[in-house]
């Protein structure tokens, strides 16, 4: 197919982003991606100047919660939050699946975030996670760790709550990649009274749509997911929270974690979950060959 070419089916779509071809969008789907645009700006035009009011008198802006809760809201996510999520002191672990995680964690938790870098070049996205603490992470760049780990500690210390997304980067809601471990090196030893909750994000089928994975860009993602028509679901589980001293380091922590997401993400598809079919170079994972019948 090439680039720009009409495709039929949201199957033919989603593989042809995920090939980084630019997706073409209809002409409906150009209006609803300028009315959600511009229902955002709306709202930052209210909020953010209330935000900055408030940090004059005080820390810990609840507005920027309240912009992101929207945002997520506006592109079509109906969250529905399962569990109770820990206020304060807390190291959120999750799976990652779309940036419309961080809009929908962030408003239904107030979290701060670490995140890859390149969603620092995210349109909107980007200044809005800057405004809500996010580290920003080059997957690249060991020689940075840390300084990265004090990022962290600052914000955790600040924004009482830190997500982390140890997968390294997305994936299509029907797999878990190995988790990463060199951004919980925060956790060794733990902060006083931190506890690790984890949290498995489930779209259910649309998140194979939504999924910002292969070469597919941050721009093309955002156009597609802003142009889509209705309104899809987004659960966010909060499992059980659990001590970060029973567990001795920061690679059983992220065992543990891994462990607890897994089993509640294959309960909730119903099935086992597959292998990710996209290499990514940068977090060291190889896609298995796919077999290619001989004709």
């Amino acid at each position: 197919m090439a680039s720009g070419s009409l495709a039929t089916t949201d199957a033919e779509l989603r593989a042809a982003a995920a090939r980084g071809e630019n997706t073409p969008v209809s002409a409906m789907g150009w209006v609803r991606l300028i009315w959600r645009v511009l229902l955002m700006l709306m709202s930052l035009i209210v909020l953010v100047p209330l935000h900055y009011l408030f940090r004059i008198i005080a820390y810990g802006s609840p507005f920027p919660m309240y912009f992101l809760r929207f945002a997520a809201w506006v592109c079509g996510a109906r969250v529905k939050v399962i569990g109770t999520p820990l206020k304060r002191d807390v190291f959120f672990i999750s799976n990652h699946i779309s940036w419309i995680d961080i809009l929908a964690l962030a408003g239904a938790s107030g979290t701060a975030f670490v995140a890859k870098a390149e969603l620092n070049e995210v349109p909107v996205v980007g200044w809005l996670s800057r405004l809500n603490r996010t580290v920003f992470v080059k997957r690249e760049n060991r020689m940075g760790v840390a300084a990265q780990i004090n990022s962290l500690r600052e914000a955790l210390s600040d924004n009482w709550s830190v997500t982390v997304f140890p997968e390294g980067t997305v994936t299509d809601g029907q797999s878990l990649l190995p988790f990463k471990t060199s951004m919980l090196r925060v956790l060794e030893p733990p902060p006083a009274d931190v506890l690790v909750q984890p949290v498995m994000i489930y779209y259910g089928e649309i998140a194979e749509w939504i999924g910002w994975v292969g070469d597919e860009s941050g721009l093309n993602n955002a156009k597609r997911v802003l142009a889509r028509k209705g309104s899809f679901p987004l659960e966010l589980h909060f499992l059980e929270p659990f001590s970060p001293e029973d567990h001795h380091g920061r690679k059983a922590i992220a065992a543990k974690a891994r462990d607890e997401i897994e089993e509640a993400l294959i309960h909730a598809l119903g099935k086992p979950l597959r292998e990710y079919e996209y290499s990514v170079d940068p977090v060291r994972y190889q896609a298995p060959e796919k077999n290619i019948p001989l004709e």
